[in-house]
């Protein structure tokens, strides 16, 4: 009876021991950004400090919450990031900028680490949440990007939810609008139009972004980014956010990134895709690759703002260059994590 016992716990013991293992082997990891920039404690009350981090966990948790139950990276960082798009705290969805004209125009992109396979959208004014619409785009599409009525009518066709344009009108945006615009008149005598006008606008107005990066149980990373652009932004400006190497990238083979900052920057030195190739090419880790990138070439350049990334091990960095960056994090190893300021 007694040997019976022993081989009872010995077989039980192994059981959890295996089971450690295997979840050892089978990390889950997310990680979610709210957008980057002028973020100082100093223009916080308590209250709206807790608010802001409240929301954060929420969207991290439920993101993490999908990963743990066995569902996959892609469907984590749009449960994620929808609940950041529903919120006015972030420029993003509901929470997205004014134009220059006073109207919406909202980009966003999402890639597939497994098989690169990516869908973007750029410009639409109707869809609640552009996510859920390059999501559609990448599984039901024979394109890449979309934008503008095209993306809208295709959202249609897919059975998303369109909201009147007013749905996304918030006081706190309007106001920075008119800030502004006031800047941008007080800039128009002499200077050379409106390159140099813009140019002379804080980085503030620039600025601001949701996203979330992550790791499943089968291996799988997903990388998605969303955002309402740039605070009176003309000419139906698109930022890095819907561009696949820029605002997001993803590959089992290295790691998957989401950025926020000035998105011209971000373009024009290829961000997201940049650190994923000095991981996969050089071998080194996703903090190193991310620290040269956000504070390299870009950074000296004038290039401001953050990214998040997790590798193929569940590992996380999230490094910005800016006074703040509205982020969270879980997995399997570390616990929850929400930052606000540097």
């Amino acid at each position: 009876m007694r040997t019976l016992t022993v081989l009872a716990a010995l077989t039980l013991l192994t059981s959890i021991n295996a089971k450690a293992q295997t979840q050892s082997a089978n990390p889950v990891a997310i990680a979610i950004h709210g957008g980057a920039g002028t973020i100082e404690r100093s223009r916080f009350t308590p209250e709206q400090e807790q608010a802001y981090r409240a929301k954060l966990q929420e969207a991290v948790e439920a993101g993490y919450q999908t990963l743990n139950q066995g569902g996959d990276s892609l469907d984590a960082i749009t449960r994620a990031i929808n609940i950041l798009e529903d919120s006015p705290f972030f420029n993003a969805g509901k929470g997205a900028v004014y134009t220059y004209d006073g109207h919406h125009e909202l980009d966003a992109s999402i890639m597939d680490g497994k098989n690169r396979q990516a869908g973007a959208v750029s410009g639409v004014k109707h869809v609640k949440n552009p996510i859920n619409l390059a999501r559609e785009i990448m599984d039901n599409s024979v394109h890449v990007m979309l934008s503008g009525k095209g993306a809208e009518t295709f959202a249609k066709q897919q059975g998303l939810e369109l909201v009147n344009s007013q749905y996304f009108n918030t006081p706190h945006r309007y106001e920075s609008l008119l800030r502004a615009k006031e800047k941008l008149k007080q800039q128009e005598s002499g200077t050379k139009g409106y390159q140099a006008m813009h140019n002379a606008l804080p980085q503030a107005f620039k600025m601001g972004t949701v996203g979330a990066v992550a790791l499943d149980k089968n291996g799988n990373l997903a990388a998605g980014t969303s955002t309402g652009g740039m605070t009176a932004k003309r000419y139906g400006r698109i930022g890095d956010s819907p561009i696949i190497g820029a605002g997001t990238f993803a590959d089992n083979a290295s790691c998957a990134v989401s950025a926020t900052g000035h998105g011209e920057y971000f373009i024009r030195y290829n961000v997201a895709a940049d650190i994923c190739a000095r991981v996969s090419y050089q071998n080194i880790s996703i903090e190193k690759a991310g620290k040269e990138v956000i504070f390299g070439p870009m950074y000296k350049a004038g290039g401001t703002g953050g990214v998040i990334i997790v590798d193929k091990k569940g590992n996380i960095s999230m490094p910005f260059n800016t006074k703040g960056m509205y982020r969270a994090s879980k997995s399997s190893h570390t616990p929850t994590y929400v930052g606000i300021f540097k």
